[in-house]
Formats: C-alpha cells, structure tokens, sequence
C-alpha cells in the first residue's frame, strides 16, 4: 500500500510539474501576468530561456547533507529536461571559500566568465558579497516565479541578517534553530540559555556544540547572544567594537560556566552538526541541534533516528532567517543561473523540497495564495519528530557581527 500510494504522489507530481511548466512558458510568451525582466537584462524572459539552453551552471552550495545533494541531483534532471540547462553542483564546505575566490577574480580584472555562475549564501556571505560589488543584479523581483514569494509573512525574505537584499539575491528557503532529542533521555527539554545550562551541569558530556566558524555552531552562539540581551538595538546595528565588547560580555560568562559540562569539557568540538547528530543517535549525547526544524522527522523517516525523537525551539523565540541563491558578478552561464532559480522557485520544486521525506527545507512561496493542486503538494506527512509548537522567529543580529563573534570565540575557546 506504501509502495501505491506514493507512485500514485509522484505521477500526481509530475502532472502538476507539466501542467506548471506550460502554463508558465505561456503565459511568459503571450506578455500578460508574468514578471517583466529587468533594464540589466534588456530582453524577455522567452529570450533568456534561449540563451539559457545549453549553459551549465556552476552552483556553489554546501555539500555536507546528502539530502540537499540528491535534491539538487534531481533539479539538474527537471532542468535539463524542461530547458536544456544543466546544474552542477560544485559541493563546498564554507561559502567562504566561494566569497574569498570572487575577490580573487575581480582583483585579477576577470570580468566575464568566472567560475561561479550561481552561490547559495546569506548572512554575512552576502553582505560581503554586496559591500563588494561581487553580486549580478538586482534580478530576483523580475523572475516570473517571484510572484509567489511570501514577502509579507515571511520578511526575512527581504531582509537579511538586517540587510536590505534589494532584489540582489532570490529567497529559496527558510530556516530556524531547534534542539532534539529522545523523549526518553531527556522527558524534559530545557527551554532556553538559563535551562540549557542547569541541564548541562546535571547531565555532564551528554551536550556540545559545533565548533565555529561551523554556521551551526555561530547560529548557537547568536542565539544564546540574542536571549541574554533583552535590549537587541545594538545587535540590528553594524558591529563597532565598544558595543561589541559590551554586547557579548554575558555570552563569554554563560560559555565560562557551560564548557566544562560538555563533551570533552568543552575541549573539543565536533566539526558539524551531521556529527552531533549522528553521535545523538549513537547516544552519546543526548541533544543535537539543527537549523532545519524538519530534521529530525526526515531522519526518523530514513531510520537514522529512533521515532521517539522529538523537536522543540525555546518557547521564547529561536533565531532565524532566509538562504538565498544570488548570481556574482562574473557569471559565464548567467542566463542558465536566473533559468536555474526561477524553477527552484516553482511550486513543484518549493513543494519537493519541503517534503520531509526529500529535505523538509520549509518554502518561501505563501502557499495559501497557490491553486489548490498545488497547495496539495505542500500538506504535511502526518510524521513523527517534527516541531509541534513553532516558536516565533528572533530576527538574525546584522551581518557584521559574525566574524568578530567568531574570531572572539577562537581565542577564547578555540586554542585547545
């Protein structure tokens, strides 16, 4: 019956991912309800699916999750098939590393025909990128599929990490922090900074953290920075030092007394938070953290992680954001690129990638307005592990922030 039904869900799928192409090509060629490109582009969306066809875009993306790549596995497949554009999927640890090779580019005058066609970023990534001129654009507003993208509901789709993104990167999902853990170690999980550490002292090495510049790690870091500053105001501004060293005083007193209840004492950190997962699975440690609040299910779901799992988020608020997909400035298939969002901005594709059972990375799109055959798409599987009471979002500190943040954490913590 399992196998039915979801053959039946595919072949649902892709019906609605034909009848959406089509009547997405024509209502572009007849001019009437789709977006118009913009000025920088100077031509019709039809002309830039011509120049698209044959591009293969260089897509800088994290590559440590297994889930995302077979995700963008399949997207390379939809979007060779529906447009001649191929996705390769240059897998990276850090877009640092990404962001550090642009510079690089534009110092050596390559103007035309870099390597990076197309980055997924957000945070302080792109506020480098965007201080620097290493960015295409703006272009998302005049992706046809834009349209359907939940500005007001969802404003970090605006606004990243405080800075206006002005149209120079696309919304492609959402995401806030969320603790885990089995039900059956930890009955009660701590709720917040002040009872995650009482549960540290009386449960010693069952808790760590990544270890930064790791974003798991730096996100914990903001957020335990956000809940012991009642006052944010500083925080939404750019970093200067004196607000710096008043801001994070109380964070380096909490990590002070946490570190020695933790794995290792605080001595070591795992690499990433697929570890710590894996490690809560194993059992030794009793709470993973993840930026994805549909982690855990989709990890139940594949049998990584026993069903009496679950996820919460301090009931307070737990930081959270956007990613993006942006084009630099250089692109050689930039066509491809815009090609290449605009179709992982479609319903079908937003509706795929939701899916627990495929990454369970929550949609930009406001699925409310949507058809009802598409809004079918994104209904919830009825799956153990997912967060049953959303808290609110606590907006990210500017973007500035992180890399003081995390120098600051390096010398005190991370020497050992």
């Amino acid at each position: 019956m399992k196998s039915r039904n979801l053959i039946s869900r595919r072949r649902c799928f892709h019906g609605l991912l034909a009848g959406w192409v089509s009547a997405s090509v024509d209502a572009r060629e007849g001019g009437g309800s789709a977006a118009q490109p913009s000025q920088a582009f100077g031509t019709d969306w039809q002309s830039t699916l011509q120049r698209a066809r044959g591009q293969t875009v260089a897509f800088n993306a994290w590559g440590g999750s297994e889930q995302v790549n077979a995700y963008l596995r399949w997207a390379d497949g939809e979007l060779q098939r529906l447009y001649g554009v191929r996705l390769r999927h240059v897998k990276v640890a850090d877009i640092a590393e990404t962001v550090k090779r642009l510079r690089a580019e534009k110092a050596a005058g390559r103007v035309n025909g870099g390597s990076v066609d197309m980055v997924w970023i957000n945070g302080e990534n792109f506020l480098n990128l965007k201080r620097e001129g290493l960015l295409s654009g703006p272009f998302a507003e005049q992706l046809p599929n834009y349209r359907g993208v939940d500005t007001v509901g969802k404003p970090t789709t605006l606004m990243d990490f405080s800075e206006p993104v002005e149209g120079m990167e696309a919304p492609w999902g959402m995401a806030q922090l969320t603790f885990f853990a089995d039900r059956v170690r930890v009955p009660e999980p701590p709720d917040g900074a002040a009872a995650l550490l009482e549960w540290a002292r009386r449960h010693p090495g069952r808790f760590t953290y990544p270890r930064p510049p790791e974003f798991h790690g730096t996100t914990f870091l903001k957020q335990v920075l956000l809940e012991l500053n009642a006052d944010r105001a500083l925080l939404d501004r750019p970093v200067d030092t004196a607000a710096f060293q008043r801001v994070t005083a109380p964070l380096w007193a909490w990590l002070d007394a946490l570190h020695p209840h933790l794995w290792r004492q605080g001595r070591q950190h795992p690499v990433s938070a697929a570890v710590i997962r894996q490690m809560v699975a194993d059992g030794e440690l009793w709470i993973g953290l993840t930026f994805n609040p549909n982690e855990a299910a989709a990890e139940i779901h594949a049998g990584r992680l026993p069903a009496t799992v679950r996820s919460w988020q301090p009931r307070a608020g737990s930081i959270g954001n956007t990613h993006f997909l942006a084009i630099p400035f250089n692109a050689a298939a930039s066509d491809g690129a815009r090609v290449a969002i605009d179709f992982l901005l479609s319903p079908p594709a937003q509706a795929r990638k939701a899916d627990v059972r495929v990454w369970g990375d929550d949609t930009v799109l406001a699925v409310q307005r949507l058809p009802a055959a598409q809004r079918a798409l994104f209904e919830a599987a009825a799956l153990p592990g997912r967060v049953e009471q959303p808290a609110p979002v606590r907006l990210e500190p500017h973007g500035s922030w992180v890399e003081p943040l995390e120098r600051a954490w390096v010398q005190r913590f991370g020497r050992g």
